[in-house]
């Protein structure tokens, strides 16, 4: 009997005391009313049978809903969508005082469907699959914390996680990307046979270049080539006009610039 007694004593101990960890804090409710601060980081003792402590996490929450919403054309989206939002620690008591503990529900997820079909309402279906997401998601952030704020709720990031076209026109969709990405491939294929083109311009004319430059050098070659030859040929020709009038009988008189070779037959 003594153990039984002690084991309700302990169970009734264990029962009554709250932990309220790091990234939470705790409310007294007294007989089905809030009193006093919010606690945090600490355990405490507490009649369970009149006691209780609401626990409420501070850190950042992802809240995720599923919802249809409207765009510039009139065209039903479906959306997957991502709330990151925290809780004032300061606040605590007044959001349960006058929310209750289902906030998530009753306070975060009506401000947050009229915030985002106001602003998708602006964008066009399009939009909403590409670089203007961000823009709608940053939006709709702004608009529900000017709400929530002053509920003691903060919101982190509006996060859309996935878009859900219709069939119609995600089809036309993909249809423009595939021909940009060929109109884009299609550039690339014409701007590399251009470069292509220049380079073998330049090659030619490098090459063409080097002939002149060639062609120039043989040419001066020949032509010093040609000089001394000439020159060879005008002597040679000095020396047997010499030889004839050496065997010619009568008196002659040679008058020579001296560089003209002259032989003399000493027979």
């Amino acid at each position: 009997m003594k153990v039984f007694y002690y084991v309700l004593v302990f169970l009734f101990l264990f029962s009554s005391c709250v932990v309220v960890r790091q990234d939470e804090v705790a409310v007294k409710r007294r007989q089905g009313k809030l009193i006093g601060e919010p606690i945090s980081q600490t355990a405490r003792i507490y009649n369970p049978l009149v006691t209780t402590y609401i626990k409420v996490p501070t850190r950042i929450v992802n809240f995720k809903i599923n919802l249809d919403i409207p765009s510039k054309e009139g065209l039903t989206i479906g959306s997957e969508m991502s709330i990151l939002y925290r809780v004032k620690s300061s606040e605590v008591k007044d959001l349960l005082e006058n929310v209750g503990m289902n906030y998530e529900q009753e306070l975060i997820a009506p401000v947050f469907r009229s915030a985002l079909a106001d602003v998708s309402a602006r964008f066009m279906a399009k939009d909403m699959h590409t670089g203007n997401r961000a823009s709608i998601e940053e939006e709709v952030k702004n608009m529900i914390n000017g709400t929530l704020d002053k509920k003691g709720i903060v919101i982190e990031q509006v996060l859309m996680k996935r878009i859900v076209l219709p069939e119609s026109l995600s089809a036309a969709i993909e249809q423009k990307l595939t021909a940009e990405q060929r109109a884009q491939q299609m550039k690339f294929v014409l701007e590399r046979e251009r470069l292509e083109n220049e380079r073998k311009l330049i090659e030619a004319k490098g090459i063409a270049q080097a002939n002149i430059v060639e062609a120039e050098g043989k040419a001066k070659a020949n032509q010093e080539l040609n000089k001394g030859l000439n020159e060879l040929i005008l002597r040679l020709r000095a020396i047997e006009a010499f030889e004839k009038l050496s065997k010619s009988p009568n008196a002659k008189v040679i008058i020579t610039n001296g560089k003209t070779p002259f032989i003399v037959d000493d027979k």
